[in-house]
């Protein structure tokens, strides 16, 4: 199976302002675009790369790429008519899948492209997508009045690449009208009638848009030498009688539940306290004590949210989580996966940066009788070396 990327630079770049288009500004020593091209090219499935660029900035393509030229092709007045023109570049190499990549996100991972052309494998068209985290409202362009609220759970920042069966993407181009475009492929495919599904995406995954964001690129590029620290985490809650339980953040029904002063999510408490534990910041008590009613039934969520805030306003990145849960019922297995989307959904993370796990104590101890549900939770952050 052949699989081939469209790097899409066709763009003038006017929100960013300047005479120079975004994707060819030095970013790192090197061009945008050439930071975006590499990360395609030097991945070990991609067998061809295009980049599309305006019809007057092969001079910049050949200054970005020191002389030598990639294979490019010139792009259209719209969004859609570049890519149109990249997927014609490749009719002849026959591609099996096609990747489509905004030429301005130079910090995309090997594994970002992996986990789409996975999907994409699939018969599914696809792209990373990452969830909101504030508030979302209607507001008028004009005024700047507030009209209405809106679910941020219904919706989620899109980010590229994504990927397409490469037929029929291009059928899917070929039913356009002329005139039309779209913001990005996966409209395009929707519209067509394809089977479209997002991937967790990777925060670091960014597009540069603005001034602004070239200047937090550079600090990206310019970081200072990282350290990586541990934490690690421990929690108990007693069983009682009940409807339920909540577990790494989901609800399982049954005839137990977790006694506690918030929803007793013993995972998310031992997920909490590691994180706390590896910045140095405390424990869980220090920050939600007990003994404080607003803290009654509380969900964790605003525990485990709260440590990866301040987890980020030191300077700290989240790498890895990993909790082992000990019980002998309920059963884990069954809802580990939705564990793992939920604790990456609060976190802001990766689904492959969380791991569940579950064992029990051989009929052992307070565990062993059901008295208890036990939980170790360990993570990873990568944070400015002192």
């Amino acid at each position: 199976m052949k699989t081939a990327a469209i790097i899409v630079a066709a763009g003038s770049g006017t929100r960013f302002g300047g005479e120079l288009p975004k994707q060819y500004c030095v970013l790192g020593g090197q061009a945008i675009l050439r930071h975006s091209y590499a990360a395609f090219a030097n991945h070990p499935d991609i067998d061809d790369v295009v980049i599309v660029i305006a019809a007057d900035a092969l001079p910049l393509l050949q200054q970005a790429f020191d002389g030598v030229e990639p294979a490019y092709v010139f792009g259209g007045a719209t969004r859609c008519q570049s890519v149109q023109a990249g997927l014609q570049a490749l009719q002849n190499r026959a591609p099996d899948y096609v990747l489509i990549h905004d030429g301005a996100r130079p910090f995309v991972h090997a594994q970002d492209i992996s986990n789409v052309l996975q999907m994409t494998q699939q018969g599914v068209a696809c792209a990373p997508a990452l969830p909101l985290v504030d508030a979302i409202k209607q507001v008028d362009g004009a005024t700047g009045e507030i009209l209405a609220d809106a679910d941020r759970n219904q919706f989620q920042r899109v980010q590229t690449p994504q990927g397409f069966g490469f037929l029929p993407l291009v059928a899917a181009y070929a039913a356009l009208d002329q005139t039309a475009d779209f913001h990005d492929d996966l409209a395009v495919a929707a519209a067509a009638g394809l089977l479209c599904n997002t991937i967790a995406g990777n925060p670091q995954n960014v597009k540069i848009t603005t001034r602004h964001d070239l200047e937090q690129a550079e600090l990206i590029m310019n970081r200072p030498a990282k350290i990586y620290v541990s934490g690690t985490g421990f929690d108990v809650h007693q069983t009682c009688q009940g409807d339920g339980m909540t577990l790494c953040g989901v609800f399982i029904d049954g005839e137990l539940s977790l006694r506690g002063h918030s929803d007793a999510d013993v995972g998310l408490h031992a997920i909490t306290d590691a994180i706390l534990g590896a910045m140095a910041l405390g424990d869980i008590g220090d920050h939600f004590p007990p003994s404080d009613p607003q803290w009654e039934n509380a969900n964790s969520s605003l525990f485990l949210r709260h440590a990866q805030q301040l987890t980020e306003q030191h300077g700290g990145t989240l790498v890895h989580v990993d909790v082992t849960l000990v019980c002998e019922a309920p059963k884990i297995k069954p809802h580990r996966q939705a564990m793992r989307e939920r604790v990456a959904n609060i976190l802001g993370v990766n689904i492959t940066q969380v791991s569940v796990k579950a064992t029990t104590t051989e009929q052992l101890g307070f565990t062993g009788r059901g008295e208890g549900i036990m939980a170790q939770a360990c993570v990873t952050i990568e944070k400015d070396r002192p």
